[in-house]
């Protein structure tokens, strides 16, 4: 029976660090392979800056196929044809049905990741059946599930975060050492998590009458970014006449008013 580990991620985007706990893993024998499955969105993380689906499993593959063992740690895609959002129980119920008779499933998680795991769904379940290996994250500990899980003492502990990565793509600054050259590559190509790039993207969408309040939202935060107060509180009107009970919405227009009736206040209070 063939030892698979699963390592669950938004991988938005991958980068060094992930790779070298893939390759820590394999180098251990926790496993005969690792699985990197790329989640649609995590129901504990918000959405915002999260690339589309395909572009964050693409840079996974990128990311596997240059790693130390392109045989076996693979990037996986099996959360996209499940009900979203995704929640690993059913994830691992759905590989147990096509898989387990011949494959035995393990997870792979920081150890941030377990201090939320009494918010998971059922997540008695998944302690009780699987083991969880743990790497460590600074500044966190593994508290409560000390005794119910495999911490990886020695696991690399690198300085990188896929924010990180984020905000460097939008200063233009060179990603190789992040997230290596490959995955830099696409991120230039694709216009990842580039301010003009984005606002093209859905300027696009909004021209095309396909704007949903999201997108105003999103679109507004960039004019927001930028100070174009006038287009910015534009967008969060246009969000709530689509979705009147989009707080966040609400909370940037008024933010914005309250920003231009500081600044203008001749015009304001004539």
């Amino acid at each position: 029976m063939k030892n698979i580990l699963l390592y669950f991620g938004s991988f938005n985007p991958v980068h060094k660090g992930h790779i070298a706990l893939a390759e820590h893993a394999v180098e251990k024998g926790l496993c005969d392979e690792v699985a990197l499955i790329v989640s649609p969105q995590n129901p504990l993380k918000p959405s915002e800056e999260l690339a589309p689906d395909l572009d964050r499993f693409e840079m996974v593959e990128l990311a596997c196929a240059a790693s130390r063992y392109p045989d076996r740690i693979r990037a996986s895609a099996v959360e996209f044809l499940l009900e979203r959002p995704s929640y690993t129980i059913r994830t691992l119920r759905y590989l147990e049905e096509l898989h387990g008779t011949d494959m035995r499933f393990s997870l792979l998680m920081g150890a941030d990741l377990v201090e939320q795991l009494d918010r998971w769904m059922e997540y008695e379940e998944i302690l009780k059946h699987y083991t969880i290996y743990v790497y460590p994250r600074s500044g966190h500990t593994v508290g409560r599930f000390a005794d119910k899980v495999v911490l990886l003492a020695d696991a690399p502990l690198r300085d990188l975060s896929s924010t990180a990565v984020r905000k460097a793509a939008e200063r233009g600054e060179a990603l190789a050492p992040m997230v290596g050259p490959e995955v830099e590559a696409y991120i230039r190509r694709k216009g990842l998590w580039n301010p003009d790039a984005r606002l093209e993207q859905l300027d696009t969408l909004v021209g095309q009458g396909e704007a949903t309040a999201a997108v105003y939202v999103e679109r507004g935060k960039l004019h927001y970014k930028r100070a174009d107060w006038g287009r910015a509180l534009n967008d969060f009107n246009a969000a709530l006449r689509l979705d009147g009970s989009c707080g966040e919405a609400r909370e940037l227009a008024d933010m914005v008013s309250e920003i231009l009736a500081f600044r203008y206040k001749d015009y304001y209070n004539p």
